[in-house]
């Protein structure tokens, strides 16, 4: 039978610890850039997609930017659109 004190002294110790963590870490890295890099394709194809079809591609940009996108601010706002009223 296996020696569940060895097995326990194993589990404890720091460096398996250290690389438990770092293992994890990484995986999140690497998790987060493959998203980053899924989502940017996306967006270059719908903009491809969007000039072939006559679509300004601003806009298909500024579809995927967050609300504080300097450009898509300055580009909707040379545009005349407004941002929806909140309804209090």
């Amino acid at each position: 039978m296996m020696d569940l004190g060895k097995l326990k002294e194993f589990v404890m110790n720091d460096k398996v610890f250290i690389i438990s963590v770092l293992i994890g870490v990484m995986t999140m890295i690497i998790s987060v850039t493959y998203y980053q890099y899924n989502q940017l394709q996306a967006m270059k194809s719908n903009i491809e997609s969007a000039i072939v079809k006559g679509i300004d591609p601003i806009a298909v940009r500024c579809a995927y930017a967050q609300s504080n996108d300097v450009v898509c601010v300055a580009y909707a706002s040379s545009h005349g659109s407004v941002a929806p009223k909140s309804s209090k």
